[in-house]
């Protein structure tokens, strides 16, 4: 007998979405393995929605992208020194900088609290809620950056500090061809 492995990946899936290809696939004796959605301290709508409870009580990974939010929050861009304006991130990103400011000096205190860069808490952050980070990178520190985040252990007082700015600031950082998970 001949057995078989499916890997099915899911990418901005929204939680109809998924419990729907879950049930079509089960009945086939196969199963989702990995979801793949935005999700950052911005953009918590799979957290919102159930579908990063869904992911972990199935046995299901969850990818993150834009856990940086394209850059806005690595600690590097603000209004004094914004996203280059020809680029769709600066288009997108750069109006928000006053309010993104906020997020950015909490996320600074907690950073330098661990001894390591802004960069690394939103990273931090989308590891310590259950998701595996996916991150863009153009330099060999970039890489470096984002393994050292993995040993990062944020508290719960430091997760909920971050939350509370984010839920504050109410930015929608969804962009065009993305749709709210619901």
């Amino acid at each position: 007998m001949m057995s078989m492995i499916i890997n099915t990946f899911l990418e901005s899936y929204d939680f109809s979405e998924i419990k729907q290809a879950a049930e079509i696939l089960a009945k086939e004796e196969l199963k989702i393995s990995a979801v793949q959605n935005h999700y950052s301290i911005l953009n918590r709508s799979s957290e919102e929605s159930g579908i990063l409870d869904y992911c972990k009580e199935n046995g299901i990974t969850f990818f993150a992208y834009m856990v940086l939010e394209q850059g806005a929050l690595s600690g590097k861009y603000d209004t004094k020194h914004p996203l280059p304006a020809d680029s769709d991130r600066g288009r997108t990103y750069n109006p928000l900088l006053p309010q993104i400011e906020k997020i950015v000096a909490v996320m600074k205190g907690i950073a330098d609290s661990h001894g390591v860069n802004v960069a690394q808490i939103p990273v931090a952050w989308a590891i310590a809620k259950g998701a595996l980070p996916i991150i863009g990178v153009t330099k060999v520190a970039q890489v470096e950056d984002a393994a050292k985040a993995a040993d990062i252990e944020l508290s719960a007082d430091e997760i909920k500090a971050l939350e509370t700015v984010a839920d504050e600031m109410r930015l929608n950082v969804i962009h065009g061809w993305e749709k709210e998970m619901k």
